[in-house]
């Protein structure tokens, strides 16, 4: 039974994870027939900015120790260049169905990254499994049709999309502190403003000579979909849930994203669903259960249950 003060959280999650889902198709769509991936990245940063700053200039939780102020400056470049570049950088070359089911990497890395970081998460063997399941599903898509890293090659798209999944999982651990204490809100804010002074500098001007009257109604949609609902409001809720919750939900409602981007893309025919899709979700799927779900924690439970059971049947036997 989910706490009463928590529904709202967990709200968070599934939409946040369902606006991202739908976001894969439509950032293919736009990133290969109609914009920059360029010009569609620096609109996402100036128009969270334009939302998230305030928030960071007028609160009263502003004042930061140093090591927080530096946290949050590694992990901005980890969302910008690392998450959000790189992801619409793969978006070039890949197709929905791939970055999606990629994304679902995200708690397997979350883990390693905790347990090297933090150490509160022990790499058991059962984890460790799990984690090599998840990259080899995601070897599989990377290297399907043909295999070719090389630029412009669909398995280029998809290791960028896999480094931009890093780059995420990464960041989910390193600010988390931060977050607990100054508040989402606040910290969004400051990624933005550095944010604003690592990218305008480069991709400004291109991004505001753009014509967006003289494109599709379609892609103008789909461009103002990915910069409010796919940008803003997705960030907002993720983070936000992040803070309240624990790893393990975010990272299961993660599964979303795949379902949504998958159904999207078939309805658009950007995209079929081969051999190497099927083996690769299953791979990864399953190793992600086992890393976020604690199975060896569920098999030792199980255990001492069944030896309960046991124990009390000899007794019953002996009396």
């Amino acid at each position: 039974m989910v706490p009463q003060e928590h529904r709202k959280y967990h709200k968070d999650l599934i939409f946040s994870n369902l606006f991202y889902g739908i976001n894969f198709s439509f950032m293919v769509s736009l990133v290969q027939h109609w914009i920059s991936f360029q010009t569609l990245f620096f609109l996402q940063v100036f128009v969270s900015a334009v939302f998230f700053i305030p928030f960071a200039l007028f609160s009263r939780r502003y004042r930061f120790q140093w090591q927080d102020f530096g946290r949050i400056c590694l992990v901005t470049v980890l969302v910008i260049y690392g998450g959000m570049y790189m992801l619409l950088w793969g978006a070039r070359y890949t197709n929905p169905i791939d970055a999606s089911t990629i994304a679902t990497l995200g708690p397997a890395f979350t883990l390693i990254t905790a347990s090297i970081l933090v150490k509160k998460e022990a790499m058991t063997p059962v984890r460790i499994i799990g984690v090599v399941l998840a990259l080899a599903g995601a070897t599989v898509l990377l290297f399907d049709r043909g295999g070719v890293l090389i630029h412009g090659s669909e398995a280029f798209g998809n290791v960028l999309v896999l480094l931009s999944v890093i780059c995420v999982a990464v960041n989910t651990v390193i600010i988390k502190p931060v977050l607990e204490k100054v508040g989402t809100l606040v910290v969004m804010g400051w990624y933005y403003i550095i944010g604003l002074i690592i990218t305008a500098p480069f991709f400004a001007k291109t991004a505001f000579s753009t014509e967006y009257v003289t494109l599709p109604y379609q892609a103008d949609l789909e461009i103002l979909y990915i910069l409010i609902l796919g940008t803003v409001l997705p960030s907002y809720l993720l983070y936000r849930g992040t803070e309240k919750l624990t790893p393990v939900h975010t990272a299961l409602y993660r599964y979303i994203q795949p379902v949504v981007a998958t159904t999207l893309a078939f309805l658009r025919g950007q995209e079929t669903v081969d051999r190497a899709n099927i083996v690769a979700a299953i791979l990864i799927f399953s190793g992600i259960v086992m890393v976020v779900a604690a199975y060896e924690n569920v098999v030792m439970r199980l255990q001492r249950f069944w030896q309960r059971l046991r124990n009390r049947n000899a007794t019953s036997k002996s009396d």
